[in-house]
């Protein structure tokens, strides 16, 4: 469904997110995306539906690294005032290179994409700060899972 609604949705009213962090291991991440927000106020005036693809990008002292597609979609509460800060939540699904992490087996390429952030309104665009942990949820074992802590910023194309 993500990818049939960011289909329909031109490039020119997609959104460039980008977002550096490092992973539990101490991986250093890099998140590219394109993604767009769709209007909830049917459901709530304060609510919204973002939906993204790109890439997570893992480097790594030991080997080549991993890469990852991701579809990442989120609700997003924004809070009343003028501050403008919101709230993210969503369950994505991401295919990974590899099917290892430095030292924790993945086991399978297909991993589900859970993902916190917190952020607002900065210059032209959004700051945020995420939490997104990935694991296979348990289809296949060693399910060693990992998580990233990113900052990012989401810039108005």
């Amino acid at each position: 469904m993500a990818a049939i609604l960011l289909a329909t949705t031109s490039p020119a009213n997609a959104d460039l997110y980008l977002a550096a962090g490092a992973t539990s291991e101490n991986t250093a991440a890099l998140k590219v995306e394109l993604d767009h927000e769709f209007d909830l106020d049917h459901w709530h005036p304060q609510l919204s539906l973002r939906l993204g693809t790109g890439a997570l990008l893992l480097s790594s002292d030991h080997d080549n690294g991993n890469l990852a597609w991701l579809i990442t979609p989120a609700f997003r509460y924004t809070f009343t005032g003028e501050s403008g800060v919101f709230v993210e939540a969503g369950i994505g699904a991401s295919v990974f290179l590899d099917t290892r992490l430095e030292s924790r087996e993945l086991s399978t390429s297909f991993q589900f994409e859970d993902r916190l952030a917190v952020g607002m309104p900065f210059a032209s665009g959004e700051l945020n700060a995420s939490i997104t942990h990935y694991s296979n949820g348990g289809i296949k074992q060693p399910n060693d899972g990992f998580e990233v802590f990113a900052l990012g910023y989401r810039l108005p194309m």
